[in-house]
């Protein structure tokens, strides 16, 4: 079938599922956030999760180390219930290339926050809907009224006041109308990738090496002698290379990331690459998943055969979702820049501080950026996408530009970003206000009773 024909659904009536103060679609990173600040200020919260689980690449897509360090609030409180329970390592800084140190928030175990969010969201009184697809808004003209989900149960609708879109890519802001551009100015967007994990590596063995060889693993954080959390090694750019050369065959990305977790034989590893896919086009996911299995078995070889520690490792776990960095960016009042986020951005309407790792993947396929910069501000007005009423994104698809973006959509941020749209949703319910004429000061105040900063 061509993209040109179309076919048309026969009208139906949708039954109402549910009726609340606020829905959030999507819990990755920033939805349970969301959700958890808005059912604690009373209100009645729906969170809808297209998986099984909460945490989306945090968890499930086993990206499980914010690229950055948590400074506060709901978060900081998630992480160290994760940390009371041995599910969580502490922060550590890691060297760059002997040119700078960054702070980052060590990994957590996956499936223990997998548990510790969905209870979180419980004790704030949040229905969660999972495996629930959020299909498509209900609009009476600019003014969002809830969402249609798909599910077991067939096609339903969810209403509500307010709704926060932390789907990441922002599926709902965008069929409500609201502008957005895609990636860069060009409208290419960073390369999508899988995580993988490994078990048996003879993680002494390996430390060791890493340590003896600063060459082949410039930017690290290397403990001698505690490995579980405590291991972050990027690089081994030349061996990957000899490899290539050796085994003649190609891989995308020309470095790999390392990480323990809990214990002190399992290894996560960050190193599969797909250019120019789009992580809106079904086609392009579905083609992009095989070419990463293919480079998954390449790097498990490279690693068995080339690293020390790895002699006996194998896969015993590969992520179930396709790591998107980049898609949607809405348009707000104001959209973050690369000088805002590099220059100690300062805003009158901040919403949180926010300190993760610049980490830019070259759309092309070349080198990365992961660099230190000052802490910086979130306004809350890029959570305010255009020409849509009672709505906030919040996540990945906030109004950054693609530089901006290499700050943004990294963990931390998307988890303040989620924690101020569901307290700034709850206002506006709680005093009959649009999200876009409440109370700044008492949105900010909310955010600092939880010991987030709001000024960098």
């Amino acid at each position: 079938m061509s993209k040109t024909e179309f076919i048309t659904e026969p009208e139906k009536k949708i039954p109402v599922l549910l009726d609340v103060d606020v829905v959030v679609v999507g819990a990755g990173s920033a939805g349970p956030f969301a959700a958890i600040a808005a059912g604690r200020m009373g209100l009645k919260t729906v969170l809808i999760e297209r998986f099984g689980a909460l945490g989306g690449n945090l968890t499930i897509g086993m990206n499980n180390k914010p690229s950055g360090a948590l400074l506060g609030g709901i978060p900081m409180e998630f992480w160290k219930r994760l940390q009371k329970q041995g599910a969580a390592g502490t922060s550590y800084i890691a060297d760059l290339e002997g040119k700078q140190t960054i702070e980052l928030c060590a990994p957590c175990d996956s499936e223990i926050a997998k548990l510790e969010l969905t209870k979180m969201c419980i004790e704030a009184g949040v229905t969660i809907l999972f495996e629930c697809l959020a299909a498509a808004p209900i609009m009476d003209g600019s003014t969002i009224k809830g969402v249609i989900i798909e599910a077991k149960g067939g096609r339903q609708a969810i209403l509500g006041k307010v709704v926060v879109d932390c789907s990441a890519d922002g599926d709902i802001a965008a069929q409500a109308g609201s502008p957005f551009i895609l990636g860069n100015e060009k409208g290419d967007m960073q390369p999508v990738s899988l995580f993988f994990k490994v078990n048996q590596v003879d993680m002494k063995k390996f430390a060791e090496w890493a340590l003896a060889n600063p060459e082949d693993v410039p930017q690290r954080a290397i403990s001698k002698d505690n490995w579980e959390y405590n291991i972050w090694a990027t690089g081994f750019t030349k061996l990957l290379q000899k490899f290539q050369k050796d085994k003649g065959v190609k891989l995308v990305r020309e470095n790999i990331t390392l990480k323990t977790v809990k214990g002190d034989t399992e290894i996560y590893c960050n190193n599969t690459r797909v250019i120019e896919s789009s992580g809106l086009d079904v086609l392009d996911i579905s083609k992009a998943i095989p070419e990463i299995y293919r480079q998954i078995e390449l790097n498990m070889q490279f690693l068995k055969e080339y690293i020390p520690g790895f002699e006996n490792a194998y896969i015993n776990q590969v992520s179930s979702i396709l790591g998107v960095r980049e898609t949607r960016h809405f348009l707000s009042d104001h959209m973050l820049t690369i000088d805002d986020v590099t220059k100690s951005g300062k805003f009158e309407d901040s919403i949180g501080v926010d300190k993760a790792a610049m980490d830019i993947h070259d759309v092309k396929g070349g080198g990365m950026r992961f660099e230190d910069y000052p802490p910086y501000e979130i306004p809350y007005r890029v959570l305010l996408p255009q020409k849509v009423e009672q709505l906030l994104v919040a996540g990945r698809c906030i109004s950054a530009d693609h530089y901006a973006h290499g700050r943004t959509r990294n963990i931390p941020a998307c988890m303040t970003t989620g924690q101020a749209a569901g307290f700034a949703a709850a206002i506006a319910v709680k005093t009959g206000k649009n999200v876009r004429d409440i109370d700044i000061k008492l949105l900010q105040e909310e955010i600092k009773k939880t010991n987030m900063p709001i000024k960098a």
